[in-house]
């Protein structure tokens, strides 16, 4: 018989790490804990999901040594690259939480691509459940990896309701949220405000970096392009400082290339910002139309287009605001999250 009460959450590295996948583990622990639940929150070696072979095994030894009585949720960063024979000895049940397939990831090479395809594939028939965060990361695991749509819930992203009200700069703040990682496509954003310098806006792009060679060319760009002036590269900002920023803002622009759900989309919502994004991945079902503008990934012009729309066209911009508020006011919180988790855990 299964405890359900006490469980162990293991993810690669620091839970507090400051991307949208960790945000929603934390605040899923957070949320089980509230429950009266005993969550044991187990570290992996931060190398997932790329291991080397010694974190390898000790990811395997560490999640084949949990007890078989208490259900393990195990982040899909590192669940997608375990070796598939180790994860087939682990004997605890498994809750797998994929955020997005780990094959989905940009910038990958092709062989790499393939073999986390498979073992990913391979890992999920162990998986008692699957936890997704949205209809598109669902639907493309029954086609794509085989998983039966009974063992799969979908537990979207809770939002928290803004502290202070909307108090929008002039000339209009352009703000993008995201780790710097190529697949945000903050070098497409780029690209496409250095087309718009004809128009008063300032931008902000806030965002944990990835590696250092990456925020060096998006440096670079900046330099290059000249708006050194009018674009900030922030980096990490405390959550204070980011609040600020979602209330300083007009427009709120992502130029992903894939998302398996987005929470900044979500934060952007709930501030009633208009969202020009693209329509990669689950974008377009967690983005209202009539919230946002949405493009093909990788597509300045169109991209620079859409937010030349937004900043030129007031009266849409606000309609947009409008339908972008009334969006983010229904959303669920984090407590709607971990019942949907909770009531998983209760039926494994």
């Amino acid at each position: 018989m299964t405890d359900a009460k006490t469980l162990s959450f293991s993810l690669p590295g620091d839970i507090n790490t400051l991307t949208g996948g960790y945000i929603y583990d934390r605040r899923m622990v957070e949320g089980l804990r509230e429950q009266g639940r005993t969550v044991n929150v187990v570290a992996l070696p931060d190398s997932f999901p790329t291991p080397s072979a010694a974190d390898m095994r000790q990811a395997l030894d560490t999640l084949q040594a949990l007890p078989p009585d208490q259900a393990v949720i195990i982040d899909g960063l590192a669940f997608g690259a375990l070796d598939p024979q180790g994860v087939a000895a682990i004997r605890a049940p498994i809750v797998a939480m994929i955020h997005h397939p780990l094959a989905q990831e940009s910038a990958l090479p092709a062989d790499l691509a393939d073999h986390l395809w498979r073992t990913e594939r391979a890992n999920l028939a162990h998986a008692r459940h699957v936890l997704v965060p949205s209809p598109h990361t669902r639907d493309m695991l029954i086609k794509r990896y085989d998983v039966p749509a009974d063992r799969i819930t979908v537990a979207r992203p809770g939002t928290d309701r803004p502290r202070n009200g909307a108090a929008p700069l002039d000339p209009p703040l352009i703000l993008s949220v995201g780790i710097l990682h190529p697949r945000k496509g903050h070098d497409v954003l780029i690209a496409a405000l250095a087309t718009l310098t004809d128009l008063d806006w300032r931008a902000v792009i806030v965002g944990n970096p990835w590696d250092a060679t990456h925020v060096a060319a998006l440096e670079a760009m900046v330099a290059a392009s000249g708006l050194y002036t009018r674009l900030t590269l922030a980096g990490r900002v405390d959550a204070d400082r980011l609040a600020e920023l979602y209330t300083q803002a007009s427009i709120f622009a992502l130029a992903t290339r894939y998302e398996g759900y987005g929470i900044v989309f979500d934060e952007a919502l709930s501030h009633g910002l208009p969202i020009v994004s693209t329509h990669a991945g689950a974008v377009p079902d967690t983005v209202p139309a009539d919230a946002g503008l949405l493009v093909a990934p990788d597509d300045a012009p169109a991209l620079a287009q859409a937010l030349r729309h937004m900043l030129t066209d007031r009266v849409d911009r606000s309609a947009r605001a409008a339908a972008a508020a009334r969006a983010g006011a229904a959303l669920p919180g984090w407590a709607d999250t971990a019942r949907l988790a909770g009531e998983v855990l209760d039926a494994v």
